[in-house]
């Protein structure tokens, strides 16, 4: 049974910083590429970034450069770092884990069949 566990949300300023962590269990995690979306009050999920099993990333336009994805195979946990926080970050977060092992780094939600419970994140202005 696959569970994935989100932590390190909050509250902060524009321009401020947060550490997203997201452990999972119940599968070998270095198998298996991992993805961070996002939801808003009155929108649809989206993507925010993905690590494949390699390593290799993946990030939506509009977090690059101020966000990084991470993971930790020895802890079974995958990480968002998220710097220069806009309102517009505002929203709650998901962790979630690839249905295929060894596969690219995925944006489509899916290409994903576990999902964290969230942890919101607030922005303020």
């Amino acid at each position: 049974q696959v569970q994935l566990v989100e932590s390190g949300g909050g509250l902060v300023q524009a321009g401020g910083s947060l550490r997203l962590s997201c452990v999972a269990s119940g599968r070998t995690f270095s198998r298996y590429g991992m993805g961070w979306f996002r939801q808003a009050p009155g929108k649809e999920r989206e993507f925010v970034a993905a690590v494949a099993w390699s390593g290799s990333t993946y990030y939506a336009d509009s977090v690059k450069g101020r966000f990084t994805i991470s993971r930790d195979n020895a802890k079974n946990t995958v990480y968002l770092q998220m710097n220069s926080l806009k309102p517009e970050d505002t929203a709650v977060y998901f962790c979630a884990q690839d249905s295929s092992s060894y596969s690219t780094a995925a944006y489509t939600a899916n290409r994903y069949g576990y999902w964290g419970q969230g942890t919101q994140v607030t922005v303020s202005s």
